[in-house]
């Protein structure tokens, strides 16, 4: 028979002024935290459907992406030319 795990409590400085977190939330982390691995891991690989986002916030990810592909060729383009 197994002795029970010992609980480590948090200790909490008044002067830090730290809220504990809302009880919906500490519940869900202690679920998390009570899950087997190939739970957990079961429960993390499922995919999340995608974000319905406007057009203008689509336009600026895209924009986004543009830009850093451009400082990239950008910095290899540097690095290839500091070589020679």
């Amino acid at each position: 028979m197994k002795a029970p795990a010992p609980t480590i409590k948090a200790h909490r400085d008044p002067l830090v002024g730290e809220t504990p977190p809302a009880p919906h939330e500490r519940f869900d982390d202690e679920m998390v935290m009570d899950l087997e691995r190939d739970q957990f891991v079961a429960e993390t690989s499922r995919p999340v459907a995608r974000a319905s986002l406007s057009a203008r916030a689509t336009s600026a990810l895209w924009a986004l992406r543009v830009f850093v592909v451009l400082v990239s060729l950008m910095v290899i383009y540097t690095f290839v030319h500091q070589l020679r």
